[in-house]
């Protein structure tokens, strides 16, 4: 897979992104040298804190609760595109650090705190045969088409996630279905060597909408940036309707 994301477009940092794709996670992978890996339903960051919904079974969970240090982790996570597409995933993240217990009296508290910045259903399981578990993070590598690089926890801890992380995927999903004739519009502004293909919307953030081209051999993503960052909702139908009238 190929990118034609270059130095000078304006993109979310990587502190930024980690940031996001931790809020759009649906699972994830929390390994522990010597355990069996735990399945993550759900994380939320907090500045350098990771909490994640796990199932109340498993040695993970047991350690943690026995060491007030915390025990050296590794949680694992994929940026997947909302639709489907040939390859799906857009980013690959790890955050090593400390996996601490949380007490259990504070676990529905603390559920409901999250909840209110961070909305999941997933939650709500936990009493329920799921645990709060709490990751401190010490660093933080990123993996996309474009390469891998490292994010100190300072860097993370003042990053924040985009504005649009939350309806990314239904906007993205009603693109794709309904709204061909502007994905066509859209992919007229494309270098030329890349007009020809499926063309799919892959991710959309406040600098700019990425697409994917799949083609019979390859797979190349081609993004297209706004002529300035984007805050709210009316500030991405303008930016929009601006790419649009480039064409």
């Amino acid at each position: 897979m190929q990118g034609t994301e270059s130095a000078a477009m304006p993109v979310p940092c990587d502190a930024e992104r980690i940031q996001t794709a931790c809020r759009r996670a649906h699972e994830g992978t929390l390994s522990v040298d010597g355990c069996v890996p735990a399945a993550v339903g759900m994380v939320h960051l907090f500045e350098s804190e990771a909490f994640m919904v796990v199932p109340d079974e498993g040695a993970v969970r047991e350690l943690a609760a026995g060491a007030p240090d915390g025990i050296p982790a590794m949680l694992e996570l994929a940026d997947c595109a909302p639709i489907s597409l040939r390859e799906r995933v857009r980013s690959l993240i790890w955050l090593s650090g400390g996996v601490h217990s949380v007490p259990a009296e504070l676990e529905r508290d603390l559920a409901i705190e999250i909840a209110g910045d961070h909305p999941d259903g997933r939650l709500l399981d936990i009493g329920h045969g799921h645990c709060l578990l709490r990751l401190h993070v010490d660093n933080a590598v990123i993996a996309t088409s474009s390469g891998a690089s490292s994010v100190d926890a300072g860097t993370l801890s003042s990053a924040e996630p985009d504005p649009f992380w939350e309806y990314e995927g239904q906007w993205l999903s009603h693109l794709d279905a309904d709204h061909q004739d502007l994905v066509y519009r859209l992919a007229a502004l494309f270098p030329e060597h890349l007009k020809r293909g499926r063309v799919r919307p892959l991710g959309l953030d406040r600098f700019g909408i990425t697409f994917r081209v799949e083609t019979p051999t390859s797979d190349d993503d081609v993004r297209l940036p706004f002529d300035r960052p984007c805050a709210g909702v009316g500030d991405l139908s303008a930016a929009l309707h601006d790419l649009v009238g480039q064409e």
